[in-house]
Formats: structure tokens, C-alpha cells, sequence
């Protein structure tokens, strides 16, 4: 069993930076791979970016590349979302989550078996 909880959300001027944090309990931390997906009032939700286990491999959906930045402190067991020259359109309740069944990055999101309750972004224009 693994929890996830998020932090860091919050309201932000278009160009502005925040870091969204995940801690993580339960199974051993670095032997999965993280994910933080985000879901947009009205749509379903997307992929943003995932980090493997060791944390050397990261793979983001190409409307975060160059301004967001994922990484992971195992030791703290927790994974990070550095978001940098937000948008309006990156508005969106953030989740991360856990894929325990391997240590390999995945877009997808029935890789991932646990899931925090997510945290809310707002970016204003």
C-alpha cells in the first residue's frame, strides 16, 4: 500500500513559478516510478510528466517541455513538479501518482495503481 500527498498549489500570475511536492509512504520508495498528471475543469484528465525509480529517467507530455521539471528525493520519498513560465491553460487539480510495477516511466495512466487527492493550480492571466 502506498499514500500520496500533495502540496504546493495555489493561485499565480501567467509567467510565475511554483513547485508542487508529493510525499510518499508506505512500499519502498525507489523501486517505482512516480507520475503527476493533471486534470482541467471540463476535460479528462492527462499526462504531465513521470520519473523512474532511480530517478535518472524522466519523459513530460510536449506542452510542459523546457518549463516544467520533474524529479524525486528518495531518501525523503518524495517527487517533485517544478513548474516554471505558467500558462492559463496549465490551470488544473494536479495529482501524482505511483507506478508500483515497475521502475520504468509511462504516460499512462492505468500504469499507476495509487493516486493522491490531488492539488489545485490556478493560473491567472
Amino acid at each position: 500500500q502506498v499514500q500520496l500527498v500533495e502540496s504546493g498549489g495555489g493561485l499565480v500570475q501567467a509567467g510565475g513559478s511554483l513547485r508542487l511536492s508529493c510525499a510518499a509512504s508506505g512500499r519502498t520508495f525507489s523501486g517505482y516510478a512516480m507520475g503527476w498528471f493533471r486534470q482541467a475543469p471540463g476535460k479528462e484528465r492527462e499526462f504531465v510528466s513521470s520519473i523512474s525509480g532511480s530517478g535518472i529517467s524522466t519523459y513530460s507530455a510536449d506542452s510542459v517541455k523546457g518549463r516544467f521539471t520533474i524529479s524525486r528525493d528518495n531518501a525523503n520519498k518524495t517527487v517533485y513538479l517544478q513548474m516554471n513560465s505558467l500558462k492559463p491553460e496549465d490551470t488544473a487539480i494536479y495529482y501524482c501518482a505511483a507506478k508500483t510495477t515497475g521502475w520504468s516511466t509511462s504516460a499512462r495512466q492505468y500504469d499507476y495503481a495509487y493516486w493522491g487527492q490531488g492539488t489545485q493550480v490556478t493560473v491567472s492571466s
